[in-house]
């Protein structure tokens, strides 16, 4: 297990920026984790430290003088049951899309919906994904993580992780302070299915299914995610880039007598969700595109590199979609992605 030095990141982040890491090493159990944090002389200084799984959920602006530690820790097994759920582990370096899958596949019904999101299992609870109604939270049990500086292993409830929209703990308070080793998700041995998010019901229609099941819904995730979104193998991008800002119903009303088919989704009695992909194409940006750095032409809440791009043109175009959708609509976009 050696750390490599010098080493580029393009293969190892969905946007293909290519910027180099001083230190690189991967690792594939916890053992071989405690023996690289033992050893490595920068591993207790947290600006130099970095912990990377997927790559999908990040932009690289600039080279990283720091030890990266890719986490490669594998396994899926279910632990327990009982009356209603099914209690499956899964190593949080294994692929998030094949895990939901394997899942699917032994019939542990919650995660259908979450079909074809990149990266790993570890990223889930760090940034509660969340696709078409469904959020990591409503399947979270568990997770046990490695607390880098007391160098022990710590398990966190779903109260534990304060979940939010594209949120957690990991991301705020305990930033590059615990290292995901597990997940355990609780799945449902009856499925609720839910389908009334996005156009779900219509791709099942289209797909003349006529018993619905986990596997169909997840089907249907699929087709809609390929039709609309980029392949990061094909086209380098890392999903969607900006949050769906949460307002004032009261605001919400305020724009809907300006622009009458503006989307939106109630969160509570109090705020709106609005699709912030809407109010990026009504600013003229769907389809932008300067050199290698571009917004998608199926949906512009997806920024894209075609080649060549630097994070920093990425990151750049961004803010230029950041002002004016504030120019437009009043409204502050919130970049999802995370930015080094």
């Amino acid at each position: 297990m050696q750390i490599q030095e010098n080493i580029s990141l393009k293969p190892y982040n969905t946007f293909g920026i290519d910027v180099y890491a001083k230190h690189f090493v991967a690792f594939s159990s916890t053992e071989q984790l405690q023996e690289l944090l033992s050893n490595s002389p920068v591993a207790f200084r947290p600006s130099r430290l970095m912990i990377l799984g997927g790559g999908s959920n990040i932009l690289f602006t600039k080279d990283f003088d720091g030890l990266v530690l890719k986490n490669e820790l594998r396994g899926i097994e279910m632990i327990k049951e009982d009356d209603l759920y099914y209690y499956v582990k899964a190593g949080a370096g294994e692929n998030w899309h094949r895990f939901v899958m394997y899942c699917i596949d032994k019939n542990f019904a919650g995660l259908e919906n979450l079909s074809l999101i990149p990266g790993c299992t570890g990223a889930s609870p760090m940034q509660n994904i969340g696709a078409y109604g469904v959020e990591i939270k409503d399947v979270f049990e568990s997770l046990e993580a490695w607390h880098i500086q007391s160098k022990k292993i710590v398990q966190f409830s779903v109260n534990d992780c304060e979940f939010g929209y594209r949120e957690s703990i990991f991301k705020r308070k305990y930033k590059a302070e615990f290292i995901i080793l597990n997940i355990t998700y609780r799945l449902r041995k009856q499925p609720f299915y839910n389908t009334s998010y996005g156009a779900i019901e219509q791709e099942l229609e289209k797909m003349k299914v006529s018993e619905l099941s986990i596997k169909a819904i997840s089907q249907a995730v699929i087709n809609i995610r390929s039709s609309k979104l980029p392949d990061p193998a094909v086209i380098g991008n890392a999903g969607s880039f900006f949050k769906n800002p949460e307002i004032p119903v009261s605001k919400f009303d305020e724009l809907k007598k300006v622009y009458p088919n503006i989307p939106g989704y109630p969160v509570n009695e109090e705020k709106i969700k609005i699709a912030a992909g809407w109010m990026i194409e009504q600013c003229g940006w769907k389809g932008y595109r300067q050199g290698d750095a571009g917004v998608h032409a199926k949906q512009a809440l997806v920024l894209v590199n075609y080649g060549n791009a630097k994070g920093k043109e990425i990151y750049e175009l961004s803010g230029k979609i950041i002002e004016s959708v504030q120019s437009k609509f009043g409204i502050t976009l919130e970049r999802e992605v995370n930015v080094i």
